[in-house]
């Protein structure tokens, strides 16, 4: 389903919450906020269900799926799947929202999962690499891309009929020893992927071959405010005693010629250039935005933003233009926010 005016929906990790918005004339309206949901620090919206698979922690980590009421706002549970290994960082939707895919960070692990009436099934395949972060299919669901910040690589899968994952030739593809990469996103002709790394804040080009869906690195560009004398950081350091770099959320904006990028040290967001050819340009422009921006999303025209902080009660909303953000609002959504998906 799809509406006019878009919902933008925000993850309140330390409340246990999902705020729910609604974006009209350049303004955010506060709709719902569902709570219930402990810990939730990632979540997968189907559209065209009207449904939300949010991952929830506490003694049982699981998958949450719950009904979207458009007009209220409201999110309604409908089920839970538990997942004792440990809990997700990031999900995503294949196969035409059949299946669920899903990265753990603390458990080390990747699923893919079947859904049947939006209820997500037990795992047909599971991977594991350290500190997994996130992963992303290709958009026709014959492949997936899971990051390991512990093992500095992208995995890369075929996607059966059945849902196994079948590892590439090769298996992975080497990012920059010690970057830690983190999110990564694929762009519209599918024939490129951008990750941005967390130690670095850089973002790394990689060709895609559409056919078998290798990957391979091409150039990089940095993704953070080089005038702040911020040092390259050290895994399970804490990056703001030392003043290290903190890369987080990437998104694309602007028919994808702007890569967004946050970083949470100086609590920036910075607009890498995308070339016609695919390369990368560094961010030489950069908006300070709520307090440690882990999340925050792009609409899918490419002319609003909305970043939320985990040190921060609300989400501020930007017109985007080009490299340049023009803050429009600031709206409260509740503690430790730090997910953001736009729903059209």
């Amino acid at each position: 389903m799809t509406s006019a005016t878009p919902l933008v929906l925000v993850a309140n990790a330390g409340d246990g919450s999902i705020s729910t918005f609604r974006l009209a004339d350049g303004a955010l309206e506060r709709l719902a906020v569902t709570d219930g949901l402990p810990g939730t620090s990632t979540f997968v919206v189907d559209a065209t269900r009207d449904l939300v698979y949010a991952a929830v922690k506490g003694d049982v980590p699981g998958i949450r799926t719950l009904a979207l009421d458009r007009e209220s706002g409201r999110l309604t549970p409908r089920s839970t799947t538990d997942l004792p290994r440990g809990g997700m960082n990031y999900l995503a939707l294949t196969r035409d929202g059949t299946a669920l895919l899903g990265a753990s960070y603390g458990g080390g692990y990747g699923i893919l999962a079947p859904i049947v009436d939006g209820v997500v099934g037990e795992p047909v395949s599971t991977i594991a690499y350290p500190r997994l972060h996130s992963v992303l299919p290709s958009a026709d669901g014959r492949f997936a891309y899971f990051v390991s910040l512990g093992a500095d690589l992208v995995a890369q899968y075929a996607i059966g009929d059945d849902l196994t994952l079948t590892p590439l030739d090769p298996p992975t593809v080497a990012c920059p020893a010690g970057s830690g990469p983190r999110h990564l996103v694929l762009n519209d002709a599918q024939d490129a992927v951008y990750v941005l790394t967390e130690f670095t804040a850089e973002v790394l080009h990689f060709a895609r071959n559409t056919e078998d869906g290798t990957l391979t690195p091409l150039d990089k560009a940095t993704a953070y405010d080089t005038t702040k004398g911020l040092q390259r950081s050290v895994i399970d350091e804490d990056p703001l005693a030392h003043h290290y770099i903190w890369g987080a959320d990437l998104h694309i904006g602007e028919d994808g010629r702007r890569l967004w990028a946050s970083e949470r040290t100086e609590s920036t967001l910075g607009a890498v250039g995308v070339a016609a050819s695919g390369s990368v340009l560094a961010a030489d422009r950069f908006t300070v935005t709520e307090t440690q921006p882990r999340g925050f999303a792009v609409s899918r025209d490419g002319a609003y933003l909305v970043a939320a902080g985990e040190k921060s009660t609300t989400v501020s909303l930007y017109r985007a233009d080009a490299d340049r953000l023009e803050l429009l609002q600031q709206a409260e959504t509740g503690t430790g926010a730090n997910w953001v998906r736009f729903v059209d």
